[in-house]
């Protein structure tokens, strides 16, 4: 049973889809936008009827929220009754090889999955069939309209006023829809729509956004500039593209890597010191795996493996994280090695690993230089600063000693300082609690 603080806030999240059907007389382009606008006016209708139902996952709460009818809980309920009602070992939010940590706060309990399905059979006696032929010529326009609303609520919020937030958030994304279809409609050929969640600084929290499906990122630029206005976000970093995509605590990572396994950590009591950490997601990239046994020399390929899915995943690039063969290519490339590199188990520094950034991804990156490790605390100023502007993960070291660091706690008083390591020389499964546990941290 899980049971949800007092101010614990939830996400409540809808998945379905709807057939969109039309017949059509011609192919003229205000024809169809014409018919197209009252298909969705319909599916809108359909949201609004009482056919609509809610079912909530691994349980049995069915909700026809146009009727007011709820089964096996009453529309007071508070949505934490729901939390309490949830039957299945959701897996880890870590990916397909994490394993469950036993004693651990199940962070994918504070997401709430409903499926939207819509009721087909109808009260009363039934009649007949009866079979009619026409013989016309027409066109036929059909697709599958994949919706996906989420709301956040607090716990003590109730039932029926989830269910109402969802009902308008669906009857919007359509809205959502028919605009983004009929926008990038070429002629006779319709793009489908592509709902996606993105999570902002808040105050401003979850939003859903519907982008035309098939589009890449860079054709949808005057979009996401629009956004950035009407969110009123900075233009110095990208928030709207897929890579920046919300991904859901319950939901596999199908590459099977963790994401920030740090946020398992308590952060360090420091006297008047502050924590400067790492913004935004990356993978952990560590010794064997991908099927390659770089144990004992592949420490800083791993760290620049971590720094690379960072900027994958906050949107700056595209490029997927280059594997060791593709770094050593690189290296190549640039001039920096010989053909024989390509293959061998050498190691590499932070030269290459820099190298490597500007070739690969076009990244600028700075080297700071330290003559020993004790005078590496002197550069807390210089690392604090990092952290709170740029947010990168670093890699420190080099060879067969390469170490990331993902953030620092510093004092400015007292000039002391602990460092946030991810370790790369960790051999073992995708395993959070013995990740977190048994490879040190902090030092």
């Amino acid at each position: 049973m899980v049971v949800a603080e007092p101010t614990t806030l939830i996400i409540f999240r809808v998945k379905g889809s709807l057939e969109l059907r039309c017949h059509l007389d011609s192919t003229e382009t205000s024809h169809i936008q014409k018919v197209l606008s009252r298909t969705f006016e319909n599916l809108r209708a359909q949201i609004k009827s009482e056919s609509c139902v809610f079912t909530v996952c691994n349980t049995p709460v069915i909700i026809w929220p146009n009727k007011d009818v709820y089964e096996d809980i009453t529309p007071d309920s508070p949505c934490e009754d729901v939390l309490q009602r949830i039957q299945s070992d959701e897996p880890e939010s870590g990916g397909k090889r994490a394993t469950k940590k036993k004693g651990k706060k199940d962070l994918s309990a504070s997401v709430i999955s409903l499926r939207l399905m819509m009721e087909v059979t109808k009260p009363g006696p039934l009649s007949a069939p009866v079979i009619s032929k026409t013989v016309q010529k027409s066109h036929f326009l059909s697709a599958t309209l994949p919706l996906d609303c989420a709301v956040r609520t607090h716990s003590k919020d109730t039932i029926k006023d989830v269910c109402d937030r969802l009902l308008e958030a669906l009857t919007q994304q359509l809205c959502e829809m028919e605009k983004v279809m009929l926008q990038h409609m070429k002629g006779s050929t319709l793009l489908t729509a592509e709902p996606l969640h993105f999570l902002l600084p808040e105050p401003k929290g979850l939003v859903t956004v519907v982008f035309p499906a098939g589009v890449p990122d860079k054709e949808l630029e005057a979009q996401r500039r629009e956004l950035h206005q009407r969110f009123k976000l900075p233009n110095d970093r990208p928030y709207f593209r897929r890579a920046n995509a919300y991904h859901f605590p319950n939901e596999h990572y199908k590459d099977g890597y963790l994401r920030n396994p740090h946020h398992a950590l308590t952060h360090p009591t420091l006297e008047n010191g502050k924590v400067f950490m790492v913004q935004g997601i990356y993978s952990y990239h560590h010794y064997m795996q991908d099927r390659m046994d770089d144990n004992g020399w592949g420490c800083a390929y791993r760290s620049l493996q971590t720094i690379c899915s960072w900027f994958q995943q906050q949107g700056y690039v595209e490029q997927p994280v280059p594997s060791h063969k593709e770094i050593q290519q690189a290296l190549v490339d640039v001039g920096d090695k010989q053909a024989n590199f390509v293959g061998s188990r050498q190691w590499i520094g932070s030269i290459e690993v820099q190298a490597v950034l500007n070739h690969l991804l076009g990244i600028t990156s700075k080297i700071m230089f330290v003559s020993q490790g004790s005078e590496l605390a002197s550069k807390g100023r210089e690392l604090a600063n990092h952290f709170l502007t740029e947010g990168t993960p670093i890699m420190i070291g080099g060879g067969v000693l390469a170490h990331t660091i993902l953030g620092v706690a510093w004092s400015e008083s007292t000039g002391q300082i602990r460092y946030l390591i991810l370790d790369p020389h960790y051999t073992g499964s995708e395993d959070l609690q013995v990740i977190t546990e048994k490879v040190p941290a902090c030092t």
